[in-house]
């Protein structure tokens, strides 16, 4: 006989989003899976007897710090969904790819704006995810500080980025139970570091240019609903 009992699960989303002009021909694939993600993790979730009682979702658009300088970096507050979809949409909406100077981006400075949100602590029940797009390589952190728009406090390498996400020995600034980090971005070395070493970490590689397009939407949709 089956159950009609449900889990329920506040759920907070950051989407790390490569808005350089690399990604020109795969950003509004991007835009459409980020619009999409609510109510296609939703439904599957629902299948799975899971149900969402709160999803909040929050964008950080970013592009290369020596390169595009005051718009290297856009970030939001978190839009609470469905309250807040129409906001939320005309913010992506409005991404658009240019920019980004050399070949590599500064990825890792969007990873430490997610990890550090004010995440919602509430509920026995919850799931702090981040979800990066990038089909670029990441400088080192730190590459672009010598911009004047450079964040202050930012991690100084990835060895205290790692600390920020914590792990089964230390607490960071994501609850070890919540986090989950998917990756949509290249075999490339400081993302393999990130994959290889970071708890609940799901790597999904791209390649440049086209790679993300080539993504199973609807796997990586299950792969999602089943990590939460």
């Amino acid at each position: 006989m089956a159950s009609n009992y449900k889990i329920t699960y506040n759920v907070d989303m950051v989407f790390c989003i490569d808005c350089t002009g690399s990604m020109d021909n795969i950003i509004d694939i991007v835009k459409n899976n980020a619009l999409n993600f609510y109510q296609d993790v939703t439904n599957v979730m629902e299948q799975k007897h899971k149900h969402i009682s709160q999803l909040r979702v929050r964008v950080v658009a970013f592009r290369d710090y020596l390169a595009d300088g005051k718009d290297a970096m856009r970030v939001t507050d978190f839009f609470k969904l469905p309250e807040q979809a129409d906001e939320f949409e005309k913010c992506v909406r409005s991404l658009k790819a240019e920019g980004g100077g050399d070949d590599p981006e500064d990825g890792l400075e969007a990873l430490a704006y997610a990890i550090k949100s004010n995440w919602d602590t509430e509920g026995l029940k919850k799931r702090q995810v981040v979800v990066v797009w990038t089909d670029a390589a990441t400088h080192p952190l730190g590459y672009g500080a010598s911009s004047e728009y450079y964040p202050k406090g930012m991690a100084k390498d990835i060895a205290e980025l790692s600390q920020w996400w914590g792990g089964a020995q230390q607490v960071g600034f994501v609850d070890n139970n919540a986090k989950r980090l998917l990756l949509f971005a290249p075999n490339e070395p400081f993302w393999n570091v990130i994959s290889q070493n970071w708890d609940n970490v799901l790597h999904f590689p791209s390649t440049a240019g086209d790679g993300l397009s080539d993504l199973e939407y609807g796997q990586i949709i299950d792969t999602i609903s089943n990590t939460i």
